[in-house]
């Protein structure tokens, strides 16, 4: 099988985390035969909604997402303006401001990789089984 991408490129806006879903969904969808599982679109789905809402939240409100499909591996990558790496923290139980996201992205992928890009910003790719 040969790579197969996508890209998108959005503004901070409302929707921009239901445009990111969207545009996996279709992505996936494009893949045609062996189509992935929807467990593994699930999974797929919501590591993308989960990084997209970390470069909004956190990476300066802009980013371009892009898919690749290769034989077994489905890649996400998210580029954000932002030269401030992701870190773990503990989930915040009480108050309900997050920490859950990039520990449920680090357990979801099997490889993830941030990047510092040499223009400024940085750069996430997660690998998922397909």
């Amino acid at each position: 099988m040969t790579t197969t991408s996508a890209e998108r490129t959005a503004p901070r806006s409302l929707s921009a985390v239901a445009e990111a879903r969207q545009a996996a969904r279709a992505f996936l969808g494009a893949l045609g035969q062996p189509a992935i599982g929807r467990e593994q679109a699930d999974t797929v789905v919501l590591v993308v909604s989960e990084l997209v809402t970390n470069a909004l939240r956190h990476g300066g409100g802009a980013y371009t997402l892009h898919f690749a499909a290769h034989p077994g591996t489905i890649e996400i990558v998210v580029q954000d303006p932002s030269p401030k790496l992701p870190r773990m923290r503990t989930p915040d139980l009480i108050d309900g401001t997050g920490g859950f996201g990039w520990h449920m992205v680090n357990d979801l992928a099997h490889q993830v990789v941030v990047t510092p890009r040499p223009e400024g910003g940085k750069t996430i790719r997660a690998l998922l089984p397909r």
